[in-house]
């Protein structure tokens, strides 16, 4: 357990190098916390600082993700024996996990990070790339008929467990397990854009949308 403990620790520790406050501790300027939603994932980055700096927070984001979930399950760590009873899978989704949550409440930035949906690619970029694909399409469509980013991540995360549910369930419960409540933490991480939607608040990507109404 001293090794799952913490590798666990470490990839939670990886996904709090939060890439929007990171860039904006290196390069100064507004915190994205404090403007638009409050959020400090690559959506509000982009509407507070511009695309360049929200294309490098993502990119620290997917890559810690991926870091997270690759490397650290495999560390030889110094004077802790690996344990023959952990099964190298839990582990591994272990760390996967511990990143997307250390991204949501960063420790280096006060527990007040993102929503995980950029984290959440680069760890399944490490476990298995091709459930992705489902959840892309289902993002790129929502996006583009609604214009609402949150509702799209929220049903590109609902869309890797019923993803695998039908296409891959036999042999890969552990796989179905952590994409269950990966996505159901994606949903939580959410709730405010879910309760503006409600109230009519929600901004929308308009450039993003396919079907705009003319002007």
């Amino acid at each position: 357990m001293l090794e799952l403990g913490i590798k666990t620790l470490l990839g939670y520790l990886i996904g709090s190098l939060n890439g929007s406050l990171l860039l904006g501790k290196l390069l100064g300027g507004t915190d994205v916390r404090t403007v638009g939603s409050g959020n400090a994932g690559g959506t509000n980055a982009l509407r507070a600082r511009g695309k360049w700096f929200a294309l490098g927070a993502v990119i620290i984001d997917v890559g810690k993700g991926f870091l997270a979930a690759a490397l650290v399950p495999g560390l030889a760590l110094p004077g802790v024996a690996p344990d023959p009873s952990l099964s190298a899978t839990w582990v591994t989704l272990a760390c996967a996990g511990a990143a997307v949550v250390g991204h949501c409440y960063p420790l280096w930035f006060g527990f007040t990070g993102g929503k995980g949906g950029a984290t959440t690619v680069g760890v399944l970029l490490a476990l298995s790339p091709a459930v992705l694909v489902p959840a892309v399409l289902t993002w790129l469509v929502v996006v583009g008929v609604t214009g609402f980013v949150g509702l799209a991540t929220m049903l590109a995360a609902a869309a890797l467990p019923v993803s695998v549910a039908f296409t891959r369930f036999s042999g890969q419960l552990e796989l179905f397990v952590f994409l269950l409540l990966l996505a159901l933490f994606i949903v939580f991480t959410h709730r405010a854009n879910l309760g503006r939607m409600l109230r009519g608040e929600e901004n929308r990507m308009v450039g993003l949308m396919l079907l705009r109404r003319p002007r």
